[in-house]
C-alpha cells in the first residue's frame, strides 16, 4: 500500500471526482457509508455518540454520518465549531440534509462554556478538520479540543485526529492535538501515523477503503509504501522436488562474547527455521559447547581467543554473513570487524554491537560492503547519524544515510521503516509491542541472514525478514500474551508465518 502525503490524497480524491465521474458530495457518502459499517459493527445504539464537526468537509463526513446513524436507530447529537456562513458546499449540503431528514439536535459551540455535559457512556466522534491543516488549532476549536481530550471517553476521529498534521508535526502545538482512541483513515494511512510520538493521538487507527480511481494511485508516485502480506507474498520463493540443503545456503553467523553467547544461539535457531541449508556459528572458544548444545543443527568455528572475537577467517565458503549479535566492542573484536569490513564481499547483515563498534568509528562508513543491511534500534540508529527531533526528521536522516553509504537500513521499532540506497521507504505493518523484549532483534538478524543465504536480493531479503519476523510475533502473541511473549516464542512461530504468506 502506498503511503501518500495529503496533497497527493487531495489530488488524487479531485481525479476520481472528475474521472469515475462521482460528484464529491457523493464520495463524501461513500466514505460515511464506510464509517457507519464500521461503528455499527462496534457499538450499540444506546451509547450516546457526540460528534464535534467543523467547517469543512471532515465536518461534512461527520454529518453524514450523524445522518445515517440516526436512520440506524441510533442517537447522535451534532455541535459545530465554526462560522456557518463559512463552510464548504459539501458541509452545507449535508446540513440541510441532517435538517430535513432526521431530528438530529444540532448545536453551534461559540466558547468552551457551551461544550456540553458528556454522560460517562457517550462515544466521541471527532469530525472537526481533516488532512488540510498548516498551522496549529486555535480558538474556540482548540478549547473543544482540550474539552474532548479530558472527557476520558472514547474517541473516534475522522480520516486523522484534528490538529495533528499529516507530515512533519515538528512545528505543531501538542496541545490543541485531538487524543483519539481509534482513527479511521480514508484509503490510505497518513505519514505521521508511522512516527511514534504521534501513538497517542492516532490511537490504534484503520483503512477504510472508499473507492479512490486506482489508475491514478498507481500512476502518483511516493517513496513511502506500507509493507503489507500483500508486497511481500510475491517475493517468496518456491522450493523444488530436487533441492538439496546447498541449495539454500550456507551463513557464518559471527557474534557472541563472555555471558553474551544466547544471542547467537537465537540467531541461528531464527535462521534455521527461516529455511538456511546450513548454518556456521563464528564464536569465542567459550562459546563451542554452548552452541553445540543449545543449537545442534548449526556448526561452529571458536575463535583463538577465549571470550572475545578476534578474527573471522576465511569467508570463502559461505553465501552470506550476519555479525554482531552479542559479539562485545573489544578492541580485538574492533579490529576484526575492520578486518572483515574491507574484505567483505557477500550479503551481509549488520546488527547490535558491530553497529555500535561502527558509531565509534565512524571512519569506517566508507567500507561498509555494497548494498549491506544494517539493523539498528533508536539507540543505535543515534549513535550512527545523530539525534533528530522527530520521526519526520528522522526518516529523512534514515533515507540520507542509506543513500549516501549505499546500505540498507532497518530502523527496528513499532513500524520498522526500511529505507535503501535508491530511496525507498517501507513502514512495517506486523508485529506488536510483546516483541519488545531481549533477543528480539537476534532472531531478526538471523532470519535476514537465512533469506540473504538463499540467495533473495537484500532489498527483498530485508523487505520479507521484517514482515515475517513481525508476523511470527503476532502469532506468538496470540498464543500467549504481548506481556509473556520472548524470543523464542517469535522463532517458534516462523514456520506458520511462512505458511500465512503464502495461504
Amino acid at each position: 500500500m502506498k503511503i501518500f502525503t495529503c496533497d497527493q490524497i487531495r489530488q488524487i480524491d479531485d481525479y476520481t471526482i472528475r474521472n469515475e465521474p462521482v460528484a464529491s458530495v457523493d464520495l463524501m457518502e461513500r466514505a460515511a457509508g464506510k464509517l457507519l459499517d464500521w461503528y455499527t459493527e462496534r457499538f450499540v445504539p444506546a451509547r450516546p455518540v457526540y460528534i464535534f464537526t467543523g467547517p469543512g468537509n471532515n465536518g461534512g463526513d461527520g454529518l453524514a454520518l450523524a445522518r445515517m446513524l440516526s436512520v440506524k436507530g441510533y442517537k447522535p447529537s451534532v455541535f459545530f465549531t465554526g462560522d456557518s456562513d463559512n463552510t464548504s458546499a459539501d458541509w452545507k449540503i449535508n446540513r440541510s440534509r441532517l435538517a430535513d431528514e432526521t431530528k438530529v439536535p444540532f448545536e453551534t459551540i461559540t466558547g468552551s462554556t457551551h461544550f456540553p455535559s458528556l454522560p460517562p457512556d457517550s462515544i466521541i466522534i471527532d469530525a472537526l478538520f481533516g488532512s488540510g491543516l498548516s498551522r496549529p488549532v486555535k480558538g474556540v476549536a482548540a478549547d473543544v479540543i482540550g474539552k474532548i481530550n479530558v472527557s476520558g471517553l472514547t474517541i473516534i476521529s475522522i480520516d486523522m485526529p484534528s490538529g495533528l498534521f499529516g507530515e512533519d508535526n515538528s512545528g505543531n502545538d501538542n496541545d490543541v492535538i485531538v487524543k483519539a482512541s481509534y482513527t479511521l483513515s480514508f484509503q490510505f494511512p497518513k505519514l505521521s501515523f508511522m512516527f511514534p510520538e504521534n501513538e497517542k493521538f492516532a490511537g490504534q487507527w484503520q483503512i477504510l477503503p472508499i473507492g479512490l480511481d486506482k489508475e491514478i494511485t498507481e500512476r502518483t508516485e511516493t517513496p513511502y509504501r506500507l509493507l503489507d502480506i500483500e508486497m511481500v507474498k510475491p517475493l517468496l520463493k518456491v522450493r523444488n522436488k530436487f533441492d538439496h540443503k546447498g541449495s539454500f545456503g550456507h551463513g557464518l553467523l559471527a557474534g557472541g562474547s563472555y555471558g553474551r553467547m544466547g544471542a547467537v544461539v537465537l540467531g541461528s535457531r531464527a535462521a534455521l527455521r527461516a529455511g538456511i541449508g546450513l548454518v556456521t556459528c563464528h564464536i569465542p572458544s567459550l562459546g563451542n559447547l554452548i552452541i553445540q548444545c543449545a543449537v545442534p543443527e548449526a556448526m561452529a568455528v571458536h575463535d583463538k581467543e577465549e571470550s572475545v572475537i578476534s578474527d573471522l577467517g576465511d569467508l570463502s565458503p559461505f553465501s552470506a554473513v550476519g555479525i554482531g549479535p552479542g559479539m562485545g566492542t573489544e578492541k580485538a573484536t574492533q579490529n576484526a570487524l575492520h578486518e572483515f569490513l574491507l574484505r567483505c564481499n557477500k550479503p551481509v547483515v549488520i546488527d547490535a554491537d558491530a553497529l555500535n563498534i561502527l558509531s565509534e568509528n565512524k571512519t569506517w562508513f566508507k567500507d561498509i560492503p555494497p548494498i549491506a543491511i544494517l539493523t539498528p534500534h533508536l539507540k543505535e540508529f543515534e549513535r550512527l547519524a545523530g539525534k533528530t527531533n522527530s520521526g519526520f526528521d528522522r526518516i529523512g536522516r534514515q533515507i540520507e544515510f542509506s543513500a549516501n553509504h549505499n546500505c540498507i537500513v532497518v530502523l527496528k521499532g513499532a513500524h520498522t521503516s526500511i529505507t535503501g540506497p535508491g530511496g525507498m521507504v517501507c513502514f512495517n505493518s506486523s508485529g506488536n509491542p510483546g516483541m519488545a523484549t531481549a533477543g528480539s532483534g537476534d532472531t531478526l538478524t538471523g532470519i535476514i541472514l537465512a533469506l540473504l543465504a538463499q540467495g533473495y536480493e537484500p532489498e527483498n531479503a530485508a523487505l520479507l525478514g521484517v514482515f515475517l519476523h513481525g508476523l511470527a510475533g503476532d502469532i506468538a502473541a496470540v498464543k500467549s500474551s504481548c506481556e509473556s511473549l520472548i524470543a523464542s516464542d517469535i522463532i517458534d512461530s516462523i514456520g506458520e508465518a511462512f505458511n500465512r504468506i503464502r495461504e
